[in-house]
């Protein structure tokens, strides 16, 4: 099985020192300080949440809500999918399948293999439309010159 070899660090807690004692501090953030981060409206945050993109989201004590690191991490996950052209649809069929569990790891593995021949059919064309671009610049370039 292929890993990634630059995993991102989430960093799940906070750990802090009190008398030699280790404490797990949770971390949550507002829509804002998520939407910030991320490059989300809070109104896509919201809809995200609602489609089944994200599972339900925690809320304070005033019932605002307030996002954790999974949350993040799923984000940014989602995030790549979509900008390399993921439907959203192919997006939730994924995420319903990772929250049915371990059983489902074959169809998701067959949704981004999928995904990934669709990018790197993308790629292949702008690498073609880029060849196309430097001719044109060469051509004009020897004409300046």
């Amino acid at each position: 099985m292929i890993r990634p070899h630059n995993r991102v660090d989430l960093e799940p807690t906070r750990t802090a020192r009190l008398s030699g004692v280790s404490t797990q501090v949770a971390v949550s953030y507002s829509v804002g300080e998520v939407s910030s981060q991320v490059g989300l409206s809070a109104h896509t945050l919201r809809w995200y949440e609602q489609v089944g993109l994200l599972d339900p989201v925690d809320r304070d004590t005033a019932g605002r809500r307030r996002y954790d690191d999974e949350d993040l991490g799923r984000l940014r996950f989602l995030l790549k999918l979509r900008s390399t052209g993921m439907p959203v649809r192919d997006m939730i069929r994924y995420v319903e399948l990772a929250r049915d569990g371990e059983h489902t790891v074959a169809e998701r593995l067959a949704i981004l293999v999928e995904h990934r021949e669709r990018v790197m059919a993308q790629i292949e064309g702008l690498q073609e439309d880029l060849k196309i671009i430097n001719y044109k610049i060469d051509l004009y370039s020897d004409e300046v010159t």
